[in-house]
C-alpha cells in the first residue's frame, strides 16, 4: 500500500505529527503540542488524519458545536507540503463528513481569513461536491483578537449545507 492514504481517527500517538503539520503549512494559527494531544483523544470522533506507510500527511480537526449539535466546526484542515495538489484535503472533509452526517449533523462551519484562497477554493469545492449552499459572514474583526498580540487578520464564518448522503 506504499505511497496511498489511509484516512481514520486520530489516536493520541498522531498528536506530535498533527502539531508538526499544523506547525510547517505556516499558515495556520498553530495551538501548542498539548492542544493537538487532547484534540487526538478528546475530539478522535469529529477528527481525521491521512496516512501514507503509518506516517501522519494530513488532518482535519473537527467539533461539534454544543449550541447547535447538528452543526461542525472545522477547526484545522492541514496537508504535508509533500502530498498537497491531490485532493487529499478534500478526501479528508469528504470522509470526516460523511460520518458526521450519519450522526446527525447537517452543517459544515470553518473561519476563514479573507485573504487565505487556498483554503476558500477547499471549502467551495466542498459544497460543490456535497451540493449545498455556501454563506460567508463575518465572525470576528481584527479588533476582536488581543490588542498585544501581532495584528490578525478578520475571520469570516463559511457555513456549508444542509448536507445530505
Amino acid at each position: 500500500m506504499s505511497g496511498k492514504h489511509l484516512i481514520d481517527s486520530p489516536t493520541k500517538a498522531d498528536g506530535a505529527a498533527l502539531w508538526r503539520i499544523a506547525r510547517d503549512s505556516q499558515k495556520l494559527d498553530l495551538n501548542t503540542p498539548y492542544a493537538y494531544l487532547l484534540w487526538c483523544r478528546d475530539f478522535a470522533g469529529t477528527t481525521v488524519v491521512a496516512k501514507v506507510d503509518g506516517r501522519a500527511v494530513g488532518f482535519v480537526i473537527a467539533y461539534r458545536r454544543p449550541a447547535a449539535p447538528d452543526a461542525a466546526l472545522v477547526w484545522q484542515v492541514a496537508v504535508d507540503a509533500a502530498q498537497r495538489g491531490k485532493g487529499l484535503a478534500g478526501a479528508l472533509l469528504d470522509e470526516l463528513f460523511s460520518r458526521l452526517v450519519r450522526d446527525g449533523v447537517r452543517y459544515l462551519e470553518t473561519t476563514v481569513t479573507p485573504d487565505n484562497d487556498a483554503s476558500i477554493r477547499t471549502f467551495a469545492s466542498f459544497a460543490k461536491r456535497w451540493n449545498a449552499s455556501m454563506e460567508r459572514v463575518r465572525l470576528f474583526d481584527s479588533s476582536d483578537f488581543p490588542a498585544d498580540d501581532e495584528p490578525h487578520e478578520p475571520e469570516d464564518l463559511y457555513r456549508i449545507g444542509p448536507l445530505s448522503r
